[in-house]
């Protein structure tokens, strides 16, 4: 029953209206991934945490649990391309991120709603497909080459991953650096490639921002020695977020990886297979000191504004507001 003294809103109060300050939107084209590992959920929790809004675009979905991928099922390109066109219709988006989409069929789609939106940033995530079948594998990359890769600003893989795709025939005894599998990717149209994952000595890995001629940011970690899922999601997701909020390509990279760093470290357990980062890592940590804080006016009568000081040890900027 609705409360008889709940007052009347003027219809101009229930307008939006667009400032600086309106979250940035980024359409995600993604499968959904019902363990929480990965997929739609990571991007939807990161692109959040990074200060955007998601326009999240279901593609198809796993059939999965933390510990492996058992198989995938793929949405009707048309299915996938009346989600985005009626998004796109009603709200102005800032960047788009590409995962995993199932289908040749969906990558010539989202190709296709892509070049409409030539000066809109793309970021496309290409996973381990070892899960799959080889037949499947090879359709999907070929398409995934051909027809996507023309349309990406930044691609992010794991070395291993963005080697045996793009490098198949690499003969070296040396590994493949990041510049190499750049100019791989710019020979198919990607002017930036961001590689993770290269193996360094004393459990280190290194991940490099490069071009054909440059390495343009890089930066060291020390290996967890933990198996995670959804890692290489959650920094292509805070990455093209922070880019929506227009952040520049290597202060977004840094940002997103020291983001990825501290969702891995919160890392935690939902099932009996592997570690799932915790992309919400910020807010507990405001939730902690909240708790905190009140055990500290409870100490200290009349320290009203107590709560109001602390912060949490790791912020992204405001929505839209903040520019590096």
């Amino acid at each position: 029953m609705a409360n008889p003294h709940t007052p009347q809103l003027d219809s101009r109060q229930l307008q939006i209206e667009d400032s600086d300050a309106s979250p940035a939107c980024v359409m995600t084209f993604n499968a959904n991934d019902p363990s929480g590992a990965g997929g739609l959920t990571a991007d939807i929790t990161a692109i959040t945490s990074a200060g955007a809004h998601p326009l999240s675009v279901v593609t198809g979905t796993y059939l999965r649990d933390t510990a492996e991928i058992f198989d995938h099922i793929s949405f009707d390109d048309d299915a996938v391309t009346e989600q985005a066109r009626a998004a796109l219709e009603d709200m102005p988006v800032s960047a788009i991120k590409v995962g995993f989409v199932g289908s040749p069929e969906n990558i010539s789609t989202i190709a296709e709603i892509a070049s409409d939106y030539s000066d809109v940033p793309l970021v496309a995530y290409m996973p381990s497909l070892s899960w799959w079948d080889e037949t499947e594998i090879d359709s999907y990359l070929d398409a995934f080459r051909e027809l996507m890769l023309p349309q990406v600003t930044l691609l992010i893989g794991n070395h291993s991953t963005l080697w045996r795709w793009l490098l198949p025939d690499w003969s070296t005894e040396r590994n493949p650096s990041a510049r190499d599998i750049a100019k791989a990717a710019a020979s198919l149209g990607v002017p930036y490639t961001l590689v993770t994952g290269i193996p360094l000595p004393d459990q280190f890995i290194d991940n490099v921002l490069a071009t054909p001629q440059a390495v343009l940011y890089s930066e060291k970690f020390e290996r967890f020695e933990a198996v995670f899922e959804g890692a290489g999601e959650t920094l292509s997701a805070a990455l093209c977020a922070l880019l929506a909020n227009g952040h520049d390509l290597q202060a977004a990279t840094s940002e997103a990886l020291t983001y990825l760093d501290h969702s891995l470290d919160a890392g935690f357990h939902p099932g009996m297979g592997h570690i799932v980062p915790d992309r919400l890592f910020w807010a507990q940590a405001e939730d902690d000191e909240a708790s905190d804080d009140e055990a500290a006016d409870a100490e200290l009568p009349g320290n009203d504004d107590a709560g109001l000081t602390s912060k949490p040890p790791f912020e992204f900027p405001p929505n839209g507001t903040t520019k590096h």
